[in-house]
C-alpha cells in the first residue's frame, strides 16, 4: 500500500464520446497488473441526482452497482476492467453535489457565509473525491462531458485546486482529445486537439499526457507537432486510433509507453504490466472458431449504449466459448403476429431484455412465444423473465388476459405486479408505496437468492446461494405460481426475502431461462458470467 494515494485526473475534449471510461478503465487495468490497488471515480456534471430516471436513449445504459447505486455506464466498464466493485463512492453528479451543499446551507453549517461556487461547490467535489479514493494506492477520476462547456467548470477548478494542495508526485493529468482523418484531404488534422489543449490550460490545468484518438495511428511527425505547440514531450503525445476490439486498449496504450510517463510523474515501482491475460482476451475475440446468431428483442435497440453491459457479457460468453456471437437487434414494436417468425427463424438463440413500459410489451411476448415452441434457447432478464410468465399464462394457462399491472392495470389476471397489489401465499400483505418517488418501488443492487439443485441455475453456478444486482419494480404474483408449474413452469430459484421468484425454467425445453436480476452487471472479458457462457455454449451445440 502507497503511503500517499496517487490520482490521475482523465478530461476529454472536442467532443464527448471519444472513449474516456474505457481509456481510464484501461489505464487502471495497467496499473492493477503491476500489484497496485485502484479505484475508478466518475463524475458527471449534468443536475440530475442519478442516471435512473434518466431515458436510454438520453443517456444510455444505468449501470447497478453492488450495494444498489444507480450510476452511469462507465462504470461497468471500470469494473469489467478492474478486479474493483464500484460503489455509491465512485461516481456522483453536479446536481448531488449542490444537493448536498444546499442540505448544508439550510442545516446552517456555513455559519451565514455567502455560498458560492468557489470554495463551497469545488470544496464540495474535492471532499468527495478523497473520501472515494480512501483505501487504494491509486484513484483514475473521470470527469464526463468536454472541457470548456459551462456545467464542467467547477469541476476542473476542483482538480486543478487539488494539483496545488497535493505533493507533485501525486497527481498527473491525462486529457482525451479528437485527431480527425480527413478522407478527402487524407490528412490527420492537428488543430481541434490544440484548441482544446489551448482551453484546458486556460483553466489552469497543463496536461501531462494527451491520448489522441483518430482513425489511424499518429505517425510521429504528428505526435511532434501537437507536443510543440501543447507545451510537453512527444513522448507523451498517446496515439489511440480505432481497434477491432475495446479490450486491446490495454494493450494499445502500454506499447505506446503510457505506464512509463504514469509511473515516473507518480513515483512508482518500474515493474512492467502483465497483459498476458488481456493477450488471451484479444486472441479469442479476434480470431474465433466458432459463430452463433443472436436475435436480442428489445425496445431501445436503436440506441447500442442502452444494453451495453448485455452486448459485453454475450462478447464474453463468445470469448469464453471461442465463438463470435453475432447479435440480431430486433425492435420489439416491429414485431406482430405476421412477420415475428420470419424475423426470428435464422435465430440461433434469443435473449430478451431489461425496460420499462408498455411500448413494444406484445413483440417481446411473440419472441418468447417463438422460442418456447420452437425451442430455441431463451434468456429473458428482467423484464424478460416477466415476459415468459406473461406468455406461458395466456398461451398454455389459457389466461388471455394476463398481463403485468404496469402494462394493464386493471387486468383481469395479474401474473406480474407490484407487491402492494397481491398477498403472500401466507396471507400477509406486503408494503411498497407506488406513488412514491421513482425507485422508492425498486429493487436495487445485490441481494442473496437460493437455487433449486438440481435446477440448470444450480448446475451452472455450481452453488447453492447467490448474489445478483437487481434494478425493478414488478414481482411475479406468487397467487398464480402453482397453475404456472402445472403447465412445465420450473421455480430455480427465490430470494432470501419475501421468497419471491428469481429464477425460472421450463421442462421438456433444451435451454429456458428467465431471471429477475440483472447478471450482465458481474460479467467479466476474463472469466464471462456462468448463465452466458452456457447460453452461448448450448446455442452453438444446437445451431441448425
Amino acid at each position: 500500500m502507497l503511503k500517499d494515494t496517487r490520482f490521475i485526473f482523465v478530461t476529454g475534449g472536442v467532443v464527448s464520446s471519444l472513449g474516456k471510461g474505457i481509456a481510464s478503465a484501461s489505464i487502471g487495468s495497467l496499473l492493477e497488473s503491476k500489484g497496485y490497488t485502484v479505484t475508478v471515480i466518475k463524475l458527471d456534471p449534468y443536475f440530475n441526482v442519478d442516471p435512473g430516471t434518466m431515458s436510454p436513449f438520453q443517456h444510455g445504459e444505468v449501470f447497478v452497482t453492488e450495494d444498489g447505486t444507480e450510476t452511469d455506464l462507465d462504470l461497468g466498464h471500470y469494473e469489467r476492467f478492474i478486479n474493483h466493485k464500484c460503489t455509491k463512492e465512485n461516481n456522483f453528479t453536479a446536481g448531488k453535489i449542490y444537493y448536498s451543499v444546499l442540505r448544508k446551507e439550510r442545516k446552517g453549517e456555513y455559519l451565514g457565509k455567502t455560498v458560492q461556487v468557489i470554495p463551497h461547490i469545488t470544496d464540495e467535489i474535492k471532499r468527495k473525491i478523497i473520501k472515494g479514493s480512501k483505501g487504494y494506492d491509486i484513484a483514475i477520476v473521470e470527469i464526463g462531458g468536454t472541457v470548456g462547456d459551462i456545467e464542467s467548470q467547477p469541476f476542473i477548478e476542483a482538480i486543478r485546486q487539488l494539483g496545488l494542495e497535493l505533493k507533485n508526485y501525486q497527481t498527473s493529468f491525462i486529457h482525451l482529445t479528437l485527431v480527425p482523418f480527413l478522407k478527402n484531404a487524407g490528412e490527420l488534422k492537428t488543430k481541434p486537439t490544440q484548441h482544446s489543449v489551448k482551453e484546458y490550460r486556460s483553466l489552469g490545468v497543463q496536461p501531462d499526457i494527451l491520448i489522441c484518438r483518430s482513425d489511424i495511428k499518429l505517425p510521429q511527425e504528428s505526435k511532434e507537432k501537437i507536443a510543440l505547440f501543447c507545451s510537453m514531450p512527444s513522448n507523451a503525445v498517446i496515439s489511440l486510433p480505432d481497434l477491432e476490439t475495446i479490450y486491446e486498449v490495454p494493450l494499445a496504450l502500454d506499447e505506446e509507453g503510457i505506464d512509463k510517463i504514469i509511473t515516473d510523474k507518480l513515483q512508482l515501482e518500474k515493474n512492467k504490466p502483465n497483459l498476458s491475460a488481456w493477450k488471451k482476451v484479444v486472441k479469442r475475440k479476434i480470431k474465433p472458431s466458432k459463430s452463433v446468431n443472436v436475435s436480442f428483442v428489445g425496445k431501445y435497440v436503436d440506441l447500442k449504449d442502452a444494453y451495453f453491459s448485455l452486448t459485453e457479457a454475450l462478447d464474453h460468453a463468445g470469448i469464453n466459448n471461442d465463438t463470435r456471437v453475432n447479435i440480431n437487434f430486433v425492435n420489439s414494436d416491429e414485431l406482430n403476429n405476421k412477420n415475428y417468425s420470419s424475423k426470428l427463424k435464422k435465430s440461433d438463440a434469443i435473449l430478451v431484455p431489461g425496460g420499462f413500459g408498455v411500448r413494444g410489451i406484445e413483440g417481446m411476448i411473440l419472441a418468447a412465444k417463438y422460442a418456447r415452441e420452437k425451442k430455441v434457447p431463451y434468456f429473458g432478464i428482467c423484464l424478460g423473465l416477466q415476459i415468459a410468465i406473461i406468455e406461458i399464462a395466456r398461451n398454455l394457462c389459457g389466461l388471455k388476459d394476463a398481463n403485468s399491472t404496469e402494462f394493464k392495470p386493471r387486468t383481469k389476471h395479474k401474473v406480474i405486479s407490484l407487491i402492494t397489489e397481491w398477498k403472500n401465499e401466507d396471507g400477509s400483505i406486503e408494503k411498497r408505496d407506488k406513488n412514491s418517488d421513482k425507485g422508492g418501488t425498486m429493487r436495487l443492487g445485490a441481494q442473496k437468492a437460493k437455487l433449486k439443485k438440481n435446477s440448470l441455475a444450480h448446475k451452472l453456478y455450481k452453488k447453492t446461494n447467490i448474489f445478483e444486482r437487481h434494478r425493478h419494480r414488478y414481482e411475479v404474483n406468487p397467487e398464480y405460481v402453482s397453475e404456472l408449474e402445472k403447465k412445465g413452469l420450473l421455480i430455480s430459484a427465490r430470494s432470501e426475502i419475501h421468497n419471491l421468484v428469481e429464477i425460472i425454467g421450463m421442462k421438456d425445453h433444451p435451454w429456458y431461462l428467465g431471471c429477475q436480476f440483472h447478471p450482465e452487471f458481474t460479467s467479466k472479458p476474463k472469466t464471462g458470467h456462468p448463465l452466458f457462457n452456457d447460453f452461448i455454449k448450448t446455442a452453438v451445440k444446437l445451431k441448425r
